[in-house]
């Protein structure tokens, strides 16, 4: 954990030049981790995304839990899905019109169907406390080396890195091999470093799921998890 005293200040809010483009979709289920496969067909489907700075994708996680069914949490299993789910890129405002091709594709993830259907556009909320799921580390790094890691890189943004706590580890497999990850929430943000921070994420794989960042209801629950809408 890494923990600093706050100073008040009175920040001017910034106009966001990224957004979370949100379909409706249809996929009655898919791997719990799908990081590689769903990134694989996005990227089939969108040529330019790999290639977009700025662009990332937001893994489908579905619900912790309700009606006394739990969320598998092994890579294989299969993780049911609500006519609710959501596909959800994040990108930057001139690739809105490029994205719509989307809209009525079906993305072979895995062999599971995922239907993708309309798209609306949602802007980025300059909340307070921010978390992400899956942010890249090194799995032999202690913590302290890691948030040292994190500070430096959000100083790279401008943004102090007050208040910063790692959640759970984790791990996304690619055909060489998995990717290790650490959540991560960043507490005590000004508006404008809230959106700094969603815009650009931290680390790579944002094509993956890693790096990016969304708003956080209380410090309690990020050990648990954050839905993305």
């Amino acid at each position: 954990m890494w923990w600093q005293e706050e100073t008040k200040t009175t920040p001017t809010v910034m106009a966001s030049t990224v957004v979370d483009v949100v379909y409706d979709m249809n996929c009655p289920g898919l791997p719990v981790d799908h990081a590689y496969a769903l990134s694989q067909a996005i990227q089939q489907a969108l040529p330019w995304f790999a290639q977009e700075p700025q662009a990332g994708l937001h893994l489908i996680h579905g619900g912790e839990s309700g009606h006394g069914w739990q969320r598998p949490n092994t890579p294989d299993s299969v993780l049911y899905l609500s006519r609710r789910t959501k596909l959800i890129l994040r990108l930057p405002q001139h690739r809105i019109t490029d994205a719509q091709t989307l809209t009525g594709l079906t993305l072979d993830i895995a062999n599971y169907p995922l239907q993708v259907g309309t798209a609306r556009t949602k802007v980025l909320k300059p909340m307070p406390v921010l978390f992400s799921r899956h942010l890249r580390a090194h799995r032999e790094e202690e913590e302290e080396m890691f948030l040292q890691g994190i500070v430096a890189q959000l100083q790279q943004l401008n943004i102090p890195g007050r208040k910063i706590l790692c959640g759970k580890t984790s791990q996304l497999r690619i055909p060489d091999g998995e990717i290790f990850t650490r959540s991560l929430m960043v507490a005590a943000l000004t508006p404008p470093e809230s959106l700094t921070l969603q815009q650009h994420g931290l680390g790579d794989s944002k094509i993956m799921g890693c790096g990016l960042f969304v708003p956080q209801k209380d410090i309690k629950s990020v050990r648990q998890g954050s839905e993305t809408e």
